[in-house]
């Protein structure tokens, strides 16, 4: 039960902290706003945490190699997030907030 708790609290945390992140981009008509935060934010700790469970369960699985896939998908969508518009270069500040 306390380990069902813990995990409730990770999503939560998770889903509060980057909404206020995309609700502050969006109020600011910026890209990337409040949905798509939440969902690149629940998803990577839903991956975590599977991983996780996965090690406990199992033992013979590396639960980092999951994160780092994780962390290689986010970067691929921040780094489909900047353009080149001349000389000028769009969408910095939204693939580092993603």
């Amino acid at each position: 039960m306390e380990e069902n708790l813990s995990i409730l609290l990770k999503f939560l945390l998770s889903f509060l902290l980057r909404g206020l992140i995309g609700f502050e981009r969006e109020r600011g008509n910026r890209p990337a706003g409040f949905r798509t935060h939440i969902l690149v934010s629940v998803a990577s700790t839903l991956i975590t945490i599977t991983s996780i469970q996965f090690f406990k369960i199992f033992g013979m699985a590396d639960p980092s190699r999951i994160a780092s896939s994780i962390v290689v998908g986010i970067g691929f969508l921040g780094a489909g997030t900047i353009m080149k518009e001349g000389l000028t270069i769009r969408g910095l500040t939204t693939a580092a907030s993603i």
